[in-house]
């Protein structure tokens, strides 16, 4: 699978996600928090598939520099 969501963006989709479930869980909000399972689940992946049909990436672009230089 592509990877096409960035250390930031996993990591706030995952907090989202947690915070929503959670929340849903304990009964805070209504049935609707579970569509925190979504953010959590493409956060734990590293891919959104909404992504995918833009060509969007938040991943760190790699320097083409570092791609053609042997390793150590």
């Amino acid at each position: 699978m592509l990877q096409n969501v960035g250390l930031i963006d996993r990591t706030a989709r995952v907090l989202l996600g947690l915070g929503l479930v959670t929340a849903a869980w304990l009964g805070a909000v209504g049935g609707w928090g579970w569509i925190g399972l979504l953010p959590l689940l493409t956060g734990l992946l590293g891919s959104c598939p909404a992504y995918l049909p833009f060509g969007f990436s938040s991943c760190a672009m790699k320097d083409a520099a570092d791609e053609q230089r042997p390793p150590p």
